[in-house]
């Protein structure tokens, strides 16, 4: 019986103890940092307000979102007290601090955190131009994709039109049945090749409208070409004067110019290495006084040129989501991790731990992940970014190769009508079944040829 009484005491206190929780609501301190906490009219997104919607489903609390009133993460001053959300924890002025806040020893030993719900570390940001992208298809780099399958239907359509150019005009091809034709399909294209090498490859076109296709397709291989070769002596020089894919690169050369945000935890990490390239980077910040005032500061530099934005790799992924000219280095050191702060002995540690693993095996963590760094680069390549001609950029070039096809085939037709008009008035024939016959006869089988001369005798 006593043990009864003992078990229904506990139960009525844990009942007691969960409806006091769950009475209670809890207080969350938060920081505006894309795409963590953003505002979206009167109301907050962003990835941690989704976390935080996820973390209260499964735990069963309420909470009221409030922005840290210093904007600041949270640091020590001289005097031993702290700022920033740490600091509102510490004071009891809120019961949770949600936001990318790095855990660290110091603020361990004040506040107690959760389990990391994101893992990072230190890496920096470039304008594409100004990192070296090596490729074993450098010589295709120029040009985009697109432009050399542009550059290619080109290719085949003028050699087509040439082909039927040297067919149609009279003056290329007087007399079919005695006369071999020289602008074969092969041979059309065996011409424009010698073209766009600057070689030439005869027989030449002797026709008007065969001269036309052949000095327009000229002057535009010509073109192409300078443009081809203007763009890759540009790559060529910029990847060979700024090979910039490391830490230990960056602190050997002059030419680019970097730093991180003031009074961070980034610049922390510099201050107080051993490591000599490490070091060497902060003893250049330091001689320059190239610290940047917010991490906007440091992307726009980026954007700008000639500056390496050092800070948190994952912050820079989105940067490079939403920017397609710049390109984060591959490196990535001094691996951190985002946590939740709490006030030391709180209960609610323990169960967001808890949560966040689950969270973390159930592939939440990784979908909020895709939600909010997608890139709006999609379908880009990277094409635009690195500088690769597309295209619209010579999009007056290929309409001026299609005006000069076009026109060239107008003549070959009408140095075809003109020959079939002057038959006629000599044969007393119809204009049209004199051109119907012309057409045939380049055409047309032999076979049909030389039916059409048996019915013409028989007819006489």
């Amino acid at each position: 019986m006593a043990g009864f009484m003992s078990l229904m005491c506990c139960v009525a206190a844990l009942t007691a103890g969960t409806a006091t929780a769950d009475a209670k609501e809890l207080s969350i301190t938060t920081i505006k940092q894309d795409p963590y906490i953003m505002s979206k009219g009167p109301e907050l997104e962003g990835y941690c307000i989704d976390l935080i919607s996820e973390l209260s489903k499964r735990l069963g609390f309420s909470y009221k979102l409030q922005l840290v009133k210093d904007n600041r993460y949270g640091a020590m001053d001289a005097s031993g007290k702290w700022n920033g959300m740490i600091g509102e924890v510490i004071r009891g002025e809120a019961d949770l601090a949600v936001a990318p806040l790095t855990l660290t020893a110091t603020r361990e030993q004040f506040v107690d955190m959760t389990t990391p719900f994101m893992q990072t570390g230190l890496s920096f940001l470039l304008r594409r131009d100004k990192a070296s992208e090596g490729s074993s298809f450098s010589l295709l780099s120029p040009f985009s994709p697109s432009m050399w399958g542009g550059i290619l239907i080109a290719f085949l359509l003028t050699g087509l039109c040439i082909f039927l150019v040297g067919r149609i005009s009279p003056t290329e091809w007087a007399e079919p049945e005695t006369e071999e034709h020289s602008f074969t399909l092969l041979h059309s294209f065996w011409y424009l090749t010698g073209g766009l090498t600057l070689q030439g490859a005869g027989p030449h076109p002797k026709a008007l409208s065969g001269r036309v296709v052949s000095a327009i397709w000229w002057l535009f291989a010509v073109l192409l070409l300078a443009s081809y070769f203007g763009n890759f002596t540009s790559k060529l020089h910029s990847s060979k004067q700024l090979p910039v894919e490391s830490f230990e690169d960056l602190s050997n050369q002059n030419a680019i110019d970097y730093g991180t945000v003031e009074g961070g935890s980034s610049m922390s990490f510099f201050k107080n290495s051993k490591n000599p390239v490490y070091h060497r980077i902060y003893q250049h910040m330091e001689r320059k006084k190239s610290y940047v005032s917010s991490m906007e500061e440091g992307i726009r530099r980026a954007q700008e040129g000639n500056f390496a934005f050092i800070g948190e790799a994952v912050s820079l992924d989105l940067a490079t989501a939403r920017y397609c000219d710049l390109h984060r280095s591959q490196e990535v050191i001094a691996m951190r991790a985002y946590s939740i702060a709490a006030p030391e002995g709180s209960p609610l540690v323990k169960n967001l731990s808890l949560a966040i693993l689950e969270l973390s095996e159930s592939g939440e963590l990784t979908s909020l992940r895709h939600k909010w760094w997608a890139t709006s680069c999609v379908g880009a390549d990277g094409a635009d970014a690195s500088g690769a001609l597309q295209p619209h950029d010579l999009q007056g070039l290929f309409l001026f190769l299609g005006l000069g096809l076009g026109v060239g085939l107008l003549l070959a037709l009408l140095e075809l009508v003109s020959r079939a008009h002057n038959q006629a008035k000599d044969s007393k024939k119809s204009c049209c079944s004199v051109l119907t016959s012309e057409l045939n006869r380049r055409f047309g089988s032999k076979r049909a040829s030389a039916d059409q001369e048996d019915s013409d005798k028989n007819k006489a």
